[in-house]
């Protein structure tokens, strides 16, 4: 529970998701291990790692696409695990996803309309055709496109761009409350990705609350009120982001820093040798029995026993 006892709008609770492996399936591979962060209305909260890392699984759980092993997930205080059928069908009206290839996401031998004439069967076939064309306008224009330009095209017609924003106006038909966008601007040219990004603040002051998954610290850190560092499945670092990217306590947070480009710094052609470069060398495992302590108010880091 939050302070006065309010609960979190999205609430993961010692979240794991363990995959069987192997033909018979005998093996395991623990992807995701006692993952836990809330998401309020209003709040950009990013999921930061490398490849690996879990980020995108969390992701995945969030939306209902693969169901947690263990620990819990919750949407205003009930648990999405129970959601079956029609609580299921409004659970996913309220959370959506976007993901990082836009073009995998429509049908080539349809115009994009189709995306949202499904959305229409599906969540809103009690709307007359003139109301659905005026919230459908009214959302591809809350994300700076206009309907006339976007609307009756294919998708070969349109850029990158266009169509991850078109997703977003998609998920914003449905009046959501949270979005996971995973990876979503890592296939944009720089200019779009700048677009994106200020769509996602004006998201935010609009009071939706955001998953943002990606593996660039310093897109985490233009965005996020909130980042969760995550190393092989578990959180190694999390709290706002002005403390975790401000004050680095975590051996893998710092790596992870320390490998972002910076201008003041000068490209070199002769780098030192890898074993001489800052955050390249291989860092040791954390502890199994590490856990998240509070070194700092609103900051955790993972620490094994002392």
């Amino acid at each position: 529970m939050l302070e006065g006892g309010v609960t979190a709008l999205l609430r993961l609770e010692r979240v794991s998701k363990v995959f069987r492996t192997g033909a018979l399936g005998r093996g395991e591979l623990t992807a995701v291990r006692d993952v836990s962060f809330d998401v309020e209305p209003g709040e950009i909260v990013s999921l930061i790692g490398e490849s690996g890392s879990g980020k995108t699984t969390i992701g995945r759980m969030i939306l209902r696409l693969t169901r947690a092993t263990s620990g819990a997930i919750s949407f205003n205080g009930a648990d999405i695990s129970s959601f079956e059928g029609r609580a299921l069908n409004a659970y996913r009206g309220e959370v959506q996803g976007v993901f990082q290839d836009p073009f995998s996401s429509y049908n080539p031998i349809f115009t994009v309309d189709h995306t949202f004439g499904m959305l229409r069967r599906g969540y809103c076939a009690d709307l007359t055709s003139p109301d659905w064309k005026g919230k459908l306008e009214a959302s591809i224009t809350a994300v700076s496109l206009d309907p006339e330009h976007v609307l009756g095209k294919y998708p070969h017609q349109l850029s990158g761009g266009q169509l991850q924003r078109l997703l977003i106006a998609r998920a914003l038909l449905l009046d959501i409350r949270i979005l996971v966008a995973d990876e979503i601007i890592s296939m944009l040219d720089a200019s779009t990705r700048v677009d994106v990004l200020n769509l996602l603040g004006d998201l935010k002051a609009r009071g939706l609350g955001v998953v943002f998954v990606t593996h660039d610290l310093s897109l985490g850190y233009y965005i996020s009120d909130k980042a969760v560092i995550l190393r092989s499945g578990v959180v190694v670092e999390s709290g706002s982001a002005e403390r975790v990217f401000g004050n680095p306590l975590h051996a893998y947070t710092r790596m992870l820093l320390g490998s972002v480009a910076q201008l003041e710094e000068r490209w070199v052609d002769d780098p030192a040798p890898a074993d001489d470069r800052e955050g390249e060398a291989r860092l040791p495992p954390d502890p199994p029995d590490a856990v998240l302590v509070e070194a700092e108010p609103n900051h955790f880091v993972l620490q094994g026993p002392v």
